[in-house]
């Protein structure tokens, strides 16, 4: 999201972001940019218990689908790799946080089992992996929080799950790409070599959203190091790169790419942004609560923004993957609505053999709620006929 975006249910406030994140990636005038982030977000509320889940019932409501879009097998690269991402669900509020504390409840291994058996095949973990790493040169990240981190990756791989490891609120590169260049390499190295013989199931995902002074003018020069220093320990692993101004659909007009074999582009969508953020007071505009989904105005943005889509394969020969897209689970937000966004939306992009990752699992934007999937929620998340 355009900065992890945070959970809203039963009324609470839990942002996401500071200046840029998830659940939050659409465009705030419509034209799949990234969404302005206030500078100030709401404290996060405290971290509830970790329950065990179990596997649920399958939901029984039918999506209720618009705009007679119908997936289709997964489109091909003639430059470069496609990943294999199939159905895809992010885990927001959990690593991305400020803190390191789950805002909401905590991953447990039995989730990845859930997870598998709902269909899904791949998981996105965003990581605030700044907020654990030292400031100062040799920017050593805490050895805990990598464990941390290997271990929730490891309960992934043992499901059976691929894995796009992210790196996600990193708000000084984006107001200070410059001066964390090398702190920004660096812990790319680390991570690198941490992973180095982890399998190959496991991606790694340079920047979330790129926004602020991380731009087209510097995006490959910042980037280049860091995916060097990947390669020293991971040669051929799969990393993805995301273009500027959080990363909409707009950024694939422009997105350079580093050059490297292995690379693989992506974009987020959040349209219309007056549903999926409606009733957010951690974006620059307060879109009131009330919106629905699904007008012949919103169809026709779905549409334009998959001719932009379209128009990026034919110009590189690159096959992009949608990172992100999501809406708000205010308790005034009426699930049939999310619902119909959801399924309409992924079977959108599958329509044109785009494959994408929902925002998100159970702390925010959720898809899953206690011991069981919000009904309807599993058949509306589609994907591509091919894995």
């Amino acid at each position: 999201m355009r900065g992890k975006l945070s959970s809203l249910s039963l009324g609470a406030s839990m942002i996401l972001l500071t200046l840029t994140g998830c659940g939050g990636s659409g465009s705030s005038d419509g034209s799949g940019g990234g969404v302005i982030v206030a500078p100030t977000p709401t404290p996060a509320p405290s971290p509830s218990p970790s329950p065990s889940p179990s596997p649920s019932p399958s939901p029984s409501p039918t999506p209720s689908a618009i705009g007679g879009f119908t997936p289709t097998a997964a489109v091909e690269p003639t430059t470069g790799i496609r990943l294999k991402v199939g159905k895809c669900i992010n885990l927001g509020n959990h690593l991305e946080t400020p803190d390191g504390i789950d805002w909401g409840r905590a991953l447990v291994a039995a989730d990845f089992t859930i997870i598998r058996d709902a269909g899904f095949r791949t998981v996105r973990i965003p990581v605030r992996w700044s907020a654990h790493a030292q400031t100062t040169a040799p920017y050593t990240i805490d050895a805990a929080w990598m464990a941390k981190v290997q271990g929730i990756i490891g309960w992934a791989n043992a499901a059976g799950l691929n894995v796009i490891l992210d790196m996600h609120h990193y708000e000084e590169l984006n107001t200070s790409p410059a001066t964390q260049a090398a702190r920004f390499t660096e812990m790319w190295r680390q991570i690198g070599a941490a992973f180095s013989s982890a399998p190959s199931s496991i991606w790694f995902e340079l920047i979330n959203e790129p926004n602020l002074s991380l731009n087209d003018t510097n995006l490959v020069s910042i980037l280049t190091p860091a995916l060097a220093a990947i390669r020293t320990t991971n040669p051929t692993r799969p990393v993805i790169v995301a273009g500027q101004n959080t990363s909409g659909v707009n950024s694939l007009a422009t997105l350079a790419m580093p050059s490297d074999p292995y690379i693989v582009p992506t974009f987020h969508d959040y349209d219309p942004v007056a549903f999926t953020h409606q009733g957010a007071t951690w974006i620059g505009t307060l879109w009131p609560i009330g919106r629905t989904f699904g007008s012949a105005t919103d169809v026709t943005q779905i549409r334009s923004n998959l001719d932009k889509v379209r128009a990026y394969i034919a110009r590189t020969g690159r096959v992009p993957f949608m990172g992100e897209y999501g809406a708000i689970d205010l308790t005034e937000v009426p699930l049939s609505e999310r619902v119909k966004y959801y399924d309409t939306v992924s079977a959108a992009y599958a329509s044109i053999g785009i494959q994408s990752c929902a925002w998100a699992y159970t702390n925010t934007f959720r898809l899953r709620e206690g011991n069981a999937w919000l009904p309807g929620m599993l058949e509306a998340v589609r994907t591509t006929t091919t894995q």
